[in-house]
This record gives C-alpha cells, structure tokens and sequence, in this order.
C-alpha cells in the first residue's frame, strides 16, 4: 500500500463501512447505548466479515500500518470478539504467528486468556475493530504484557475519537493506531448526502461531550 493510499485509507474505510449498513449516522433520532447514553452513531464492524472488498481492504490496511510501524512484531493476537478474525486474515498477509485474547481467563480447562502459542518477549501487535473508550482493548493489551510479551501497540478499524481514550492509551504507554474515524466518517457521509450540512456541527458535539447529547 502506497504512501497515498495510506492518506486516503480513512475515507476509504469510511465509505466501506457506510456502503454495507456496518455504521448508521442518525443525529436527529439518536440511538440508546447499554450504558443509557444517547448516540447519532451505530457502529457493528462485525458486518465487515460478510463482505470480502471491504474485509480485504481492512486487512491490507491493517497489515500496512504493521510492516511500516511495527516492522519486527513477531505475532499479531486479535481482542476478542471483533478483532479476532482481523487478526487472522493479517496474519496470515504477514506469514506471522495469531492469537488472541479473552476479556478473562477461562473458567474451566487451562483457564486460558490467551488462546495461541507465544514466548516470553515476543512482540505483539493487538487488533481491534472498535475503539470507543478503549477500556476492553487496553485490558487485553494489558493482559499480554502481563503475560511476558512486548506489546508494541493496538491497532483498530474505527475509533470514536473520544479524548478519554486517548489518555488512557497514553497512561499505559501503548500506542494506537485506527483505520479509519468519526471525523473521516462524517466528512464521508456528508459528502454522499448521508447526512445535511446541518448535522455536522451536531455530530461533532456528541464526540467532544457524549453524556450531553440528547439531554
């Protein structure tokens, strides 16, 4: 993947995420996430796997950021449960070893949270689909490092862009890397008439403060 191609990957992505109904932008008729927060944005990177343009896309920009950034990672260990098949189709592009990882150990057998062979100081890159406050993605990144490994960063195909998740990246010195974004999404979808001029400046408040939206 060229320099260019890199620079355009988050509207590419954008665009593939909106062609196939995996992101919906309703500003005016918000969605309730489980926590009672109020949302313009439903997000199911699941939806990707089912369509192969969009999932090779994905992968090819996963696999490029990893040569280009992380050029010695020595595995790539998908978050389970949308990360997981990401990480296979990448790691497989990067001839490398696959893992991936539990939200908690099992509770039966080995009791396992990371599911695949690795070593002490291997090198891992982690991959996500979706990165809203980056709780669920830090502990597993958390999680490997405890097991011996170096964690060289997560990789996703989408994040909300929320300063919080930036900061607890940042607190736990592990890098973070996405495909695509909320911004790049709401210049696509304007751009393909998705939504109006007028959404925009709406769209953007829920980003900076979500617990206001809709109040």
């Amino acid at each position: 993947m060229s320099n260019t191609q890199l620079q355009q990957l988050p509207n590419d992505i954008a665009k593939g995420l909106l062609g196939i109904g995996a992101v919906a932008l309703r500003p005016n008729e918000p969605f309730t996430w489980t926590s009672g927060i109020k949302s313009p944005i439903y997000c199911d990177n699941r939806l990707t796997m089912s369509y192969p343009a969009v999932r090779e896309l994905i992968a090819e920009g996963f696999a490029a950021i990893i040569r280009s950034k992380y050029p010695d990672c020595q595995a790539v260990a998908g978050i389970a449960t949308g990360g997981i098949p990401h990480a296979a189709w990448v790691a497989q592009k990067l001839g490398l070893p696959m893992l991936y990882v539990r939200d908690k150990a099992k509770g039966h057998g080995k009791t396992n949270q990371i599911e695949g062979h690795f070593e002490p100081g291997q090198k891992v890159v982690l991959i996500e689909d979706l990165i809203s406050t980056g709780g669920s993605s830090l502990k597993a990144a958390v999680a490997v490092r405890e097991a011996g490994c170096e964690v060289q960063g997560v990789v996703a195909i989408f994040t909300y862009q929320f300063a919080s998740a930036l900061e607890a990246f940042a607190a736990e010195n592990i890098p973070l890397d996405t495909l695509s974004n909320y911004s790049a999404l709401v210049s696509v979808a304007l751009e393909n008439g998705a939504i109006r001029q007028e959404d925009v400046e709406l769209l953007q408040s829920w980003r900076k403060d979500p617990s206001k939206f809709g109040v």
